[in-house]
């Protein structure tokens, strides 16, 4: 009966996404590669977020580009990565350890993309400049996360992921101020910005070349075998149709199922800032500032939530974020002016990324194979991303349409239904329960 008993014990910690490490076994550290990684990541972030944080403001007061001319540039830098990270995923998997490769020619190629805006004054080399760089975003995304991967065990994998998320969110975080700080500094503040940008862009570039190993011998440094044993040379070479194929697997199946699901129901970070503007009546001057708190919260939380993940399980973790996303929605639904209220507002906002961002990545880490982790990976965030565009795009003409209490009002009930289908979809069975999360 005993035996019985720690059995299923087992398979529920398991099927619930908890990886325990065995008694007595010493919890492993970060890996370097994750630490460089988000060391990478905290510089590209510092870098584009300079030129996120000014650019609705050069291209609609400094070029005089229409609203609707904006729309259209703003639907091109959101969406148009998520149609390139499939094509960055198997080209990082095939060759077995171009993960690096692949990763650095996105950020390179976003890097060039920063000085180039200093030359476009017009809506259609504006727009290729911002798919470009939207290109770089797409295809360095799925390898990195498979490196992150790659360089973690199973037990660690959640703070790993958190421990990066951490820190590219602090780029985020550093980004807008650098690029405050110059415009209050400058004459001509939108040309320093784009060039200081650049800069800091070559720097996270050549911290990747230098500091960052790659796949085979990502692996090498986890598995403990010899890097020409972990290229994956004995391994099926992997191909556009075997990466497609992984969708046959029922676990992976699930997660991106779930994760398209709850990507429709998610509002745009930009339409939660200008409802809790509107709500407060903020001066357009402190708008910039908004995203700085849900940043913040994210920042301080993410490293926590991937450890708490590892432990208590991973999709509890994921659903409960999306529990707080709820919550921030509801209270932005209710009449209270109080002056917490942006403050509820943006740390339940950005401890929704922590238990989500990297917690999702972790999640279809343990239901690909290491051949084919950057494809299967980039399958979950192409389903996510074009879903939050959907749903961006259906929230605007809802607001458009009906006012945004309604929109929000609809999208929240939507979200609490996609969450409850994710929680009944992912429950394990007894039948099988290797299928539920790791």
């Amino acid at each position: 009966m005993y035996v019985a008993d720690s059995r299923a014990s087992t398979s529920a910690a398991s099927a619930e996404g908890a990886v325990r490490p065995r008694a007595g076994r010493r919890r492993a550290a970060v890996a370097p590669t994750v630490l460089a990684l988000g060391t990478v990541s905290l510089i590209t972030d510092v870098s584009s977020e300079m030129v996120t944080a000014v650019l609705p403001l050069y291209l609609v007061t400094g070029l005089g580009l229409s609203p609707l001319g904006f729309g259209l540039l703003d639907g091109i830098y959101n969406g148009f990565s998520a149609l390139v990270r499939l094509i960055g995923g198997h080209l990082a998997d095939r060759g077995g350890g171009r993960h690096k490769w692949v990763a650095g020619f996105g950020y390179a190629l976003s890097a060039a993309c920063k000085p180039l805006l200093l030359l476009a004054h017009t809506l259609t080399p504006i727009g290729l400049i911002l798919a470009a760089d939207r290109t770089g975003k797409g295809l360095r995304t799925a390898p990195r996360d498979a490196l992150i991967s790659l360089s973690s065990t199973p037990e660690t994998r959640g703070r790993a992921f958190g421990v990066h998320r951490a820190m590219d969110t602090a780029g985020a975080l550093f980004g807008p101020l650098v690029a405050f700080l110059i415009l209050r500094a400058t004459v001509d503040g939108y040309d320093a910005v784009f060039t200081v940008s650049f800069c800091v862009a070559v720097v996270g570039v050549l911290v990747l070349v230098l500091f960052v190993p790659n796949g085979a011998r990502t692996k090498a440094e986890t598995t403990g075998t010899p890097p020409e044993a972990a290229s994956g040379d004995t391994a099926p070479r992997p191909t556009l149709r075997a990466a497609l194929a992984l969708l046959t697997r029922p676990d992976l199946r699930r997660v991106t199922l779930c994760a398209l699901l709850l990507g429709l129901a998610t509002v745009s970070d930009s339409f939660v800032y200008l409802l809790l503007q509107r709500r407060l009546g903020v001066p357009d001057r402190w708008f910039a500032l908004l995203p700085l708190g849900t940043a913040a919260a994210f920042l301080l939380l993410a490293v926590p939530l991937g450890r708490l993940a590892d432990r208590i399980g991973r999709w509890r973790v994921f659903l409960a974020g999306h529990g707080a996303l709820l919550l921030a929605y509801a209270l932005l639904l209710t009449s209270w002016h109080g002056t917490a209220l942006p403050y509820a507002v943006l740390l339940l906002h950005g401890c929704f990324y922590a238990a989500t961002d990297g917690v999702l990545m972790a999640v279809a880490s343990e239901s690909v194979p290491e051949e084919l982790r950057s494809s299967g990976l980039a399958l979950v965030q192409t389903g996510q991303a074009l879903a939050r565009f959907v749903c961006s795009l259906g929230f605007g003409a809802a607001w458009t349409a009906w006012g945004d209490r309604t929109a929000l009002t609809a999208s929240t009930v939507a979200l609490a239904l996609c969450a409850l289908f994710a929680l009944t979809l992912r429950r394990p069975t007894p039948s099988a329960p290797s299928e539920g999360l790791a």
